[in-house]
């Protein structure tokens, strides 16, 4: 079907739906003045109406494995509304080069660095031209944390907005002014919203206010519908709800424009990966003269089956501790060992080619990846050209990243290998992940929390590979290309960490 469409017509209606979603998203910050501040070394974006005055600050935080650019949303939308907004990226996020330390199960440990960090922030907003003393801070899983306890002990703190809320601090009256924002999906942290909210009214429901935000007492708790931990930052209902609660904290207008900012960047991201189809195309001068092998039934379960299982079991019983960053070393060392003997199956049913152009072509590959794709992540979406003390984070978990895209590759026969094929190889992938962490949860959570990361990327990424493995019968062009982008990508994300 897609051999009969001109890959003209494609690169051209990617192009166009790219721009406009460039454009809507630019018209969200239409009219703001934005500008960057330093808080020490904590990295601060400021965003305010041009000549305000006498406006309340917003101090923004964002959450584990995030940056500044996934609450922009919440920035613009503030903004608009007559707010000084002051988005930062906490330590070992983002640009933020002073990694988190300390011991992240205790209180006295990580949560106190990153409280000092946010008192930090809220000095510098308040000390803003414009800034009339009053203060609201909000935060988005983690970060809720920090910004709760913060409300309870700052009594600066006029109102606290919680996104994605878990804080064991909160009681019947502390803090003052709390709304929290839950994604309908989050079924755990709902049920823990609702759990505060009943701390105030035993009978209360999701969207009553309880007290008077007026007078200090409000407090308040809403879901997002259909939408999950990263999709409630996007979520028109979450933009409403803060807006609305800190206009009747702070008597503010309610009809200013909010920024919509997740359908544009869907459409963003898929229009971007579409412009792959068509350039893929142009790799079919290099194209092998055979397909890749594809494996006998049981030689194929073995490949798959087998670094699914072993994997988390040899790493198991090692304590893994060589990057500075929280689980990437072991993500790093899981993702080799479990590439190296998927190829060793693959080896030993003659699948395995040297294939001198099918490296040549990885490195446009990754450059697309990184430069293309990455530069739009970068402006509208997350941090990803923070490198500087990242190198050698990004260079380690591509190290076990290639090997491991490339046995997907091969085992997906460079997109030839029927549905079924690729559905499996990539699912035992993440149930591998899932052995490991179930047989260390301590250690391993936060690999739960890129779980997602991963699953996206073979949704975006393995169709983009299919393409490219087509179009060049050459399965270790997409292998080493995407591997590489798979490290720089995850390199990115974690946070750094000092031991």
């Amino acid at each position: 079907m897609l051999a009969k469409v001109s890959p003209w017509l494609v690169l051209t209606i990617a192009l166009v739906l790219a721009g406009l979603s460039m454009f809507r998203l630019e018209q969200a910050g239409a009219g703001l003045v934005t500008s960057e501040l330093q808080v020490g070394q904590t990295p601060v974006t400021v965003s305010h109406l041009p000549d305000v005055t006498d406006a309340p600050v917003v101090v923004i935080a964002h959450g584990f494995a995030g940056s500044r650019q996934l609450m922009i949303g919440f920035a613009q939308t503030l903004a608009q509304a007559g707010y000084i907004v002051a988005n930062y990226d906490l330590q070992g996020h983002g640009r933020n080069p002073v990694p988190m330390s300390g011991d992240v199960a205790s209180v006295d440990g990580t949560t106190r660095l990153l409280l000092e960090e946010l008192g930090r922030v809220v000095d510098a907003a308040l000390a803003l031209p414009g800034s009339d003393g009053r203060l609201a801070i909000l935060g988005h899983s983690m970060a809720s944390d920090i910004i709760v306890r913060q409300a309870i002990t700052d009594s600066r703190v006029d109102a606290t907005v919680a996104v994605s809320m878990f804080a064991t601090e909160v009681t019947g009256n502390a803090p003052g002014n709390l709304l929290v924002i839950n994604g309908a999906w989050e079924t755990a942290l709902a049920a823990e919203a609702l759990r505060v909210l009943r701390l105030t009214d035993p009978d209360a429901t999701f969207a009553q206010t309880l007290g008077d935000p007026a007078a200090g007492t409000g407090r308040r708790a809403v879901l997002a519908p259909s939408v999950e931990h990263v999709g409630v930052l996007y979520s028109p209902t979450s933009m409403v709800e803060t807006r609305d609660w800190l206009n009747a904290v702070f008597y503010r207008p309610h009809d200013t424009p909010i920024a919509a900012r997740g359908g544009w960047i869907a459409l963003l991201i898929v229009s971007v990966t579409a412009l792959a189809w068509p350039l893929a195309r142009l790799a079919r001068p290099l194209r092998a003269a055979t397909p890749p092998v594809r494996l006998p039934r049981g030689a194929f379960w073995a490949a798959t089956l087998v670094p699914t299982i072993l994997t988390p079991l040899i790493l198991w019983p090692f304590d893994i501790g060589f990057l500075p960053v929280l689980v990437a070393d072991y993500l790093a060392l899981h993702f080799a060992l479990f590439g190296l003997i998927g190829l060793v199956f693959l080896a030993r049913a003659g699948a395995l080619r040297w294939d001198a152009t099918g490296l040549l072509l990885a490195l446009p590959i990754a450059l697309f990846c990184i430069g293309i794709f990455g530069g739009m992540l970068d402006i509208y979406v997350a941090s990803f050209f923070a490198v500087d003390a990242r190198i050698w984070i990004i260079l380690a978990i591509a190290a076990g990243a290639v090997p491991f895209m490339l046995a997907d590759a091969y085992l997906s026969e460079a997109g030839r290998a029927p549905l079924w094929r690729v559905l499996v190889v990539r699912t035992n992938a993440l149930v591998s992940l899932g052995i490991a962490t179930a047989l260390d949860m301590e250690g391993l959570f936060f690999l739960l929390l890129i779980l997602p990361i991963i699953l996206l990327f073979f949704l975006l990424f393995g169709t983009l590979g299919g393409w490219i493995g087509r179009a060049a019968q050459r399965p270790v062009a997409a292998g080493v290309g995407l591997g590489v982008f798979l490290g720089w990508a995850l390199g990115m994300t974690f946070p750094l960490f000092a031991v």
